[in-house]
Protein backbone atom coordinates (compact mmCIF):
# COMPACT_ATOMS: atom_id res chain seq x y z
CA UNK A 1 0.00 0.00 0.00
CA UNK A 2 1.04 3.57 -0.63
CA UNK A 3 1.95 5.49 2.53
CA UNK A 4 0.99 9.17 2.62
CA UNK A 5 2.39 11.61 5.19
CA UNK A 6 -0.01 14.34 6.37
CA UNK A 7 1.74 17.71 6.78
CA UNK A 8 0.22 20.81 8.32
CA UNK A 9 0.32 23.06 11.36
CA UNK A 10 0.49 21.50 14.80
CA UNK A 11 1.42 24.43 17.05
CA UNK A 12 -1.24 26.88 18.16
CA UNK A 13 -1.84 29.78 20.50
CA UNK A 14 -3.81 27.58 22.89
CA UNK A 15 -4.60 23.96 23.63
CA UNK A 16 -7.82 24.46 21.68
CA UNK A 17 -5.94 25.76 18.60
CA UNK A 18 -3.56 22.79 18.75
CA UNK A 19 -6.50 20.39 18.97
CA UNK A 20 -8.16 22.06 15.96
CA UNK A 21 -4.93 21.55 13.97
CA UNK A 22 -4.80 17.90 15.01
CA UNK A 23 -8.44 17.33 14.08
CA UNK A 24 -7.92 18.96 10.68
CA UNK A 25 -5.03 16.61 9.97
CA UNK A 26 -6.99 13.60 11.25
CA UNK A 27 -9.91 14.35 8.92
CA UNK A 28 -7.49 14.41 6.00
CA UNK A 29 -5.86 11.19 7.22
CA UNK A 30 -9.23 9.43 7.29
CA UNK A 31 -9.90 10.57 3.73
CA UNK A 32 -6.53 9.13 2.66
CA UNK A 33 -7.42 5.78 4.23
CA UNK A 34 -10.76 5.91 2.41
CA UNK A 35 -8.85 6.31 -0.88
CA UNK A 36 -7.07 3.03 -0.16
CA UNK A 37 -3.72 4.39 0.98
CA UNK A 38 -2.13 4.37 4.42
CA UNK A 39 -2.13 7.76 6.17
CA UNK A 40 0.71 8.64 8.50
CA UNK A 41 -0.56 11.48 10.69
CA UNK A 42 2.17 12.67 13.09
CA UNK A 43 -0.28 15.12 14.64
CA UNK A 44 -2.16 12.23 16.20
CA UNK A 45 1.01 10.37 17.10
CA UNK A 46 2.26 13.17 19.39
CA UNK A 47 -1.08 14.69 20.39
CA UNK A 48 -0.36 14.72 24.13
CA UNK A 49 3.41 15.22 23.99
CA UNK A 50 3.33 19.04 23.76
CA UNK A 51 6.24 20.46 25.73
CA UNK A 52 7.71 17.04 26.60
CA UNK A 53 10.77 17.56 24.40
CA UNK A 54 12.38 20.35 22.42
CA UNK A 55 10.61 21.06 19.11
CA UNK A 56 13.80 20.19 17.18
CA UNK A 57 13.32 16.55 18.23
CA UNK A 58 9.84 16.45 16.72
CA UNK A 59 10.98 18.15 13.51
CA UNK A 60 13.87 15.72 13.04
CA UNK A 61 11.59 12.76 13.68
CA UNK A 62 8.99 14.08 11.27
CA UNK A 63 11.57 14.40 8.49
CA UNK A 64 12.59 10.79 9.11
CA UNK A 65 8.95 9.77 8.71
CA UNK A 66 8.61 11.79 5.48
CA UNK A 67 11.69 10.01 4.10
CA UNK A 68 9.94 6.67 4.59
CA UNK A 69 6.69 7.70 2.88
CA UNK A 70 5.61 7.47 -0.74
CA UNK A 71 3.87 10.84 -0.87
CA UNK A 72 3.01 13.89 1.21
CA UNK A 73 -0.43 15.49 1.46
CA UNK A 74 -0.60 19.04 2.80
CA UNK A 75 -3.46 20.43 4.84
CA UNK A 76 -5.10 23.48 3.29
CA UNK A 77 -3.39 25.77 5.82
CA UNK A 78 0.10 24.25 5.53
CA UNK A 79 1.72 27.58 4.60
CA UNK A 80 1.36 28.89 8.14
CA UNK A 81 3.50 26.03 9.46
CA UNK A 82 7.29 26.19 9.52
CA UNK A 83 7.39 22.42 9.98
CA UNK A 84 5.07 21.66 7.05
CA UNK A 85 7.07 24.05 4.86
CA UNK A 86 10.27 22.18 5.77
CA UNK A 87 8.59 18.80 5.26
CA UNK A 88 7.44 19.85 1.80
CA UNK A 89 10.91 21.04 0.80
CA UNK A 90 12.47 17.88 2.24
CA UNK A 91 10.09 15.64 0.28
CA UNK A 92 10.58 17.56 -2.95
CA UNK A 93 14.36 17.39 -2.58
CA UNK A 94 14.07 13.60 -2.47
CA UNK A 95 11.62 13.24 -5.32
CA UNK A 96 8.70 12.33 -3.04
CA UNK A 97 5.46 13.57 -4.62
CA UNK A 98 3.73 16.37 -2.70
CA UNK A 99 0.02 17.13 -3.07
CA UNK A 100 -1.90 20.20 -1.94
CA UNK A 101 -5.34 18.69 -2.44
CA UNK A 102 -7.01 15.39 -1.79
CA UNK A 103 -8.27 15.41 -5.38
CA UNK A 104 -4.72 15.66 -6.73
CA UNK A 105 -3.61 12.78 -4.49
CA UNK A 106 -6.62 10.75 -5.59
CA UNK A 107 -5.79 11.32 -9.27
CA UNK A 108 -2.20 10.20 -8.65
CA UNK A 109 -3.33 7.09 -6.79
CA UNK A 110 -5.92 6.30 -9.46
CA UNK A 111 -3.32 6.69 -12.22
CA UNK A 112 -1.53 3.76 -10.62
CA UNK A 113 1.20 5.46 -8.67
CA UNK A 114 4.13 3.09 -8.76
CA UNK A 115 6.26 3.13 -5.66
CA UNK A 116 9.76 1.75 -6.00
CA UNK A 117 11.50 0.78 -2.80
Amino acid sequence: MTVVYIAGPYQGASAWAIEENIRRAERLALAVWQLGAVALCPHANTRFFHGAMHDATWYAGDLELVARCDAVLLTEDWRRSRGATEERAFAESRGIPVFETLDALHAWLTAGAVVLR
